[in-house]
């Protein structure tokens, strides 16, 4: 895993290489190990910082020109299947100098063309490939959005970068103010949706996204790969060939994925999919080692359930705990390592979870996106319950509200049945900070209309199958996309890879060749993942409710963490710049502190604002 840094300026001069390898180095911990650079001398200079994984030599190291010298690469990544594309390159006498991925990448464009590349490549990457002799450079992501690259453009300049601020603090955007839109987007969200950046003329690429800046100076932009449509025959609907389907797709993926010249190990949790994929790890390597933490609060600590599943396993197993005390030592360093808006406060412990289980390796495989493709969130089940009462009038969905929660105590309905319609109660089940109190907060903030979130366009009379995709599909997009944004940072600023098994492209497709009625059936969630845990695994313990990664913030915030939160979001600076009513500020958090109402979401979604807006101005 790496850091790729790089400008291509056909209006402007470029950067001196002095300023432009200071801007470089700020990926020093994504890639600790080396830097590199590379310049046509004309229009553009690609920068890169390495983090070894594959082929530990210097000929791995990056910028790297492809066999004919006709493209110059710098690449943040790994693709999974790069040995069967090297062995069809070098039947077409292609040579090779590494035992890089990097280096079959680069090939591989040369010979085929962006475009076929593409459709040969599975693996998680960002990447900035120029073309010298057409002069032109395409920005490319993964197909899920693993890895991250944002870019700035403005009259035929554009800078890149695999952090933010190396494209927000840039000379081109120091005049370039907050986009409102996205401000408001960011705290109903909680993150920056891409492909939206806070600062004006500020992007970020899509999952399975190509940005282009042609020889004149335009810019282009498409998708190469979307998530797929629901295939309307040849679903598999036996649930023992799903569970079996399964086992095979997925243990074909962690096995891929675990080709390292590095010490490799797993994540490991109370839920179901890291225990998957660590169980299924251990059948290719017999020494894996795996790792959790735990916590001090009993209501989010999994830790018994984890060791539980590392015994049943057989794996070494090692587990920390996590307390208010190394929350608050560690919370300046998991926000300092953002460098954008960022609300999820589980961000501390997954901070504190690479940080230890750096001692162990350099990679880890982790088991996120189990939930998105099998149905695993309350979500699902809170949307889809109300299916059918949508077939209601409004005036009529309100009796029929009240009397399941007079009578049934929501058994049949609840909440959403009240929303206009069903993806708009999806979307809103996201936000945990109201348009009442952001319009109070922020008063000049004009009520312009959030930014497009085009997966919650699905419609009410959907089919159960077409519904489930639908909302499968908007996790994908959203929830997903603010875990693995996460999981990077944090992982990154460690120096550590994370790998993810379940998002493997061929992992994704799969999933999408079962009748999703059997992911989710009777209103259970993730049914077959369990199945095939038990089957795997028997009598582990899968029935009990998962915690989720999470933490105890709205007793921090009174407490342990009261003190410096309360610093960062009272800060002068900060209440002017965004013109917050400090009135409404001093309401939420005395109403939080006194326990009147719970205001964590709202609070740490306020202050991580703060914090980047301290960064952005140093």
């Amino acid at each position: 895993m790496c850091g790729i840094y790089g400008e291509f300026f056909k209006k402007s001069k470029l950067s001196s290489k002095e300023a432009f390898l200071k801007r470089n180095d700020l990926n020093i911990l994504r890639g600790p190990d080396m830097s590199g650079y590379w310049t046509n001398s004309s229009d553009c200079q690609l920068g890169f910082r390495r983090l070894s994984i594959l082929d530990l030599s210097k000929r791995g190291n990056q910028p790297m020109l492809s066999y004919d010298s006709k493209f110059a690469i710098v690449f943040n990544g790994e693709i999974y299947n790069f040995q069967e594309i090297k062995a069809d390159l070098i039947n077409e006498n292609i040579p090779f100098q590494t035992e890089t991925d990097s280096e079959v990448l680069v090939n591989a464009i040369a010979f085929y063309g962006l475009i076929d590349t593409l459709k040969k490549l599975d693996g998680m990457f960002a990447f900035a490939v120029y073309n010298i002799e057409e002069k032109q450079l395409d920005l490319v992501r993964d197909f899920a959005g693993i890895k991250p690259l944002f870019y700035s453009f403005d009259e035929g300049n554009l800078v890149f970068g695999s952090r933010y601020d190396q494209v927000s603090k840039h000379d081109l955007n120091k005049n370039n103010g907050i986009d409102n839109s996205v401000l408001r987007l960011y705290l109903k969200r909680h993150y920056m949706p891409a492909p939206f950046g806070i600062i004006n003329k500020t992007f970020q690429l899509r999952p399975g996204e190509i940005v282009s800046v042609l020889s004149n100076g335009t810019l282009e932009k498409k998708l190469y790969w979307e998530f797929p449509d629901l295939e309307d025959t040849g679903l598999i609907e036996s649930e023992n060939e799903a569970v079996n389907y399964i086992e095979k797709e997925l243990t074909a993926s962690v096995h891929a994925q675990m080709v390292s010249d590095v010490q490799l190990g797993t994540f490991l949790s109370g839920g179901i999919d890291s225990p998957l994929v660590t169980y299924l790890a251990k059948q290719k390597d017999a020494e894996i080692q795996s790792y959790s933490i735990g916590s001090d609060s009993s209501k989010h600590d999994e830790s018994e359930i984890a060791t539980a599943y590392a015994k049943k396993i057989g794996c070494k197993f090692r587990l920390d705990k996590m307390t208010a005390k190394s929350a608050m030592d560690i919370l300046e360093d998991s926000m300092e390592h953002l460098k954008e808006p960022f609300a999820d406060f589980s961000l501390i412990p997954t901070y504190l979870l690479c940080h230890n289980a750096k001692k162990m390796g350099t990679v880890m495989l982790s088991g996120d996106g189990g939930d998105e493709l099998f149905f695993g969130y309350q979500r699902f089940e809170s949307v889809f319950k109300n299916k059918k009462g949508f077939k209601l009038p409004k005036s009529l969905r309100y009796l029929a509200y009240g009397l399941d929660k007079l009578l049934f105590n929501k058994k049949h309905f609840n909440e959403v049945l009240l929303q206009k319609d069903l993806a708009n109660a999806h979307q809103g089940l996201h936000s945990r900070f109201s348009d009442t109190d952001i319009n109070a907060l922020f008063p000049n903030l004009e009520p312009i209309a959030n930014k497009d979130l085009p997966y919650y366009n699905y419609k009410n009379n959907l089919s159960d199958k077409e519904l489930l995709h639908a909302m499968r599909k908007a996790e994908y997009y959203d929830m997903m996309q603010k875990t693995l944004i996460k999981v990077d940072r944090m992982s990154m600023a460690n120096s550590m890879e994370v790998r993810v098994p379940f998002l493997k492209k061929s992992m994704i497709e799969a999933s999408l060749k079962i009748d999703p009625e059997l992911a989710f059936k009777n209103n259970e969630k993730k049914v077959l993942l369990k199945r095939l845990l038990g089957k795997l695994i028997p009598g582990t313990p899968i029935s009990h409710i998962k915690k989720g990664f999470s933490i105890p913030l709205t007793a921090w915030l009174k407490k342990d963490l009261k003190e410096p939160i309360m610093q960062t979001l009272f800060d002068k600076n900060f209440i002017d710049t965004f013109q917050l009513s400090e009135t409404e500020l001093n309401r939420i958090w005395n109403m939080h502190q006194t326990g009147k109402k719970d205001y964590k979401w709202v609070l740490f979604t306020l202050y991580s604002l703060a914090k980047w807006h301290q960064q952005q101005s140093e």
